[in-house]
């Protein structure tokens, strides 16, 4: 493997653990007032180690069949701990292929950051392994197959309750707040 493969792998790794430590502390609930932003930093970042896998050519892992990594990593307490945290805001539609058709169907940000969760602990576990050509080949394949558009979703919704938070004031609080700033 050429050294900017097994960087960008190592680096890969950095960014897919970080998600899931931020997320696992998400859903433990423990900090629940940061919650959305915690979460939109997180997921901005993993997209962004995504894009770059996506931007490269593709990896083409040695052997034609990847080795089993053992059983699949239980994501659900993950889903189930955020899905709790946004309660009444977890569920929103989308446009399932704005190329191809116009079908629009519900989703869930808690579903989806379990499916991109699901998809870095795999490559995680190529990666631990030593097959850093599979972890590659795992994260870039299931980026532009799944998590990437699953994150894409997510983040336009988060965004979208950012925004709101932080623009849907009060119109009379607001302007006491103007009042307080220009009248110390």
């Amino acid at each position: 493997m050429p050294d900017e493969l097994g960087l960008l792998a190592d680096e890969s790794a950095r960014e897919a653990q970080a998600f899931l430590d931020t997320m696992t502390e998400v859903a433990s609930g423990a900090a629940p007032d940061a919650a959305l932003p915690m979460t939109l930093l997180a997921l901005s970042q993993v997209l962004l180690m995504g894009a770059r896998l996506g931007a490269i050519q593709d990896v083409v892992p040695a052997e034609r069949y990847e080795p089993d990594p053992g059983p699949d990593a239980d994501i659900d307490p993950l889903r189930t701990g955020v899905a709790n945290l946004f309660e009444g805001l977890d569920d929103y539609t989308h446009v399932v292929d704005p190329l191809l058709d116009v079908d629009v169907v519900r989703g869930s940000v808690s579903n989806d950051l379990a499916e991109i969760a699901s998809a870095l602990v795999h490559g995680l576990r190529h990666h631990a392994e030593g097959r850093t050509t599979e972890a590659l080949w795992w994260w870039q394949f299931s980026y532009v197959q799944s998590w990437g558009d699953a994150g894409a979703r997510a983040l336009r919704v988060l965004l979208s309750l950012l925004s709101h938070v932080r623009l849907d004031a009060d119109e009379e609080t607001v302007a006491d707040a103007e009042f307080d700033a220009l009248h110390p």
